[in-house]
């Protein structure tokens, strides 16, 4: 097993998803990189060679796994191939990589919909306030823990979301693994299965990686063992 992860958090949010996570991995002698993709939505686009920039920047000279969570997984083969040094691919509750087309058309319709109704010149809130209070309580029942995550994400430009993702030749270039957390990722862990991609799936959450970090964790060794 490689001993370096790179935690890629979702540009919808920020890197404080990881907090537990990372913890967890450093106390096993893992060496853990977690950027933070928050700078890199004020200049317009194009987004995604920002974004892998500033991940490839803070990662080491080992093979790394990648390990992309919700909005990060389309941006893990563009990241891989600008790193050239990757030993495994893992998507948790993640969006697959949708070379050709952008967010806004692999989604469903009316979140799109939701989307575009929310934009203010251009702009979004930040992702827990597309959601009401009592969503995201359900999913962080902790004051102090769901006001510290919403206080890191960002808001977000409307165009990152039309922004098309690009073909990433000879992708995937090293093995892949999927970790299912929540029933909104179900046709991603069946197209996984479908590739031949080990795949888990856990009774839980989107955000399980905060209210349940060791679940994850364990979940995340087994599929890094078996890639």
């Amino acid at each position: 097993m490689s001993d370096e992860f790179v935690l890629v958090h979702s540009p919808l949010v920020g890197p404080s998803t990881w907090d537990f996570l990372a913890a967890g991995l450093r106390a096993g002698g893992h060496r853990v990189y977690v950027p933070d993709l928050r700078g890199t939505l004020a200049g317009g686009p194009p987004y995604l060679p920002r974004q892998t920039a500033a991940i490839a920047q803070n990662v080491g000279e080992k093979p790394a796994i990648l390990v992309g969570h919700s909005g990060a997984g389309p941006l893990l083969p563009a990241l891989g191939n600008s790193l050239n040094r990757v030993a495994g691919y893992v998507f948790i509750d993640a969006t697959l990589p949708h070379p050709g087309r952008s967010w806004v058309e692999q989604a469903e319709a009316e979140l799109g919909e939701q989307l575009m109704a929310m934009a203010i010149n251009g702009w979004l809130p930040p992702w827990p306030q597309w959601w009401s209070p009592a969503v995201l309580a359900e999913l962080l029942p902790g004051a102090d823990l769901r006001d510290r995550f919403s206080n890191g994400c960002p808001r977000l430009p409307l165009k990152m979301f039309e922004e098309i993702q690009p073909v990433v030749t000879g992708w995937p270039d090293a093995p892949c693994a999927y970790l299912q957390l929540s029933q909104a990722y179900q046709d991603m862990a069946e197209t996984s299965e479908v590739l031949g991609w080990p795949t888990r799936s856990l009774p839980s959450h989107h955000l399980a990686m905060l209210t349940d970090p060791e679940l994850v964790l364990k979940a995340l060794f087994d599929l890094v063992a078996r890639i």
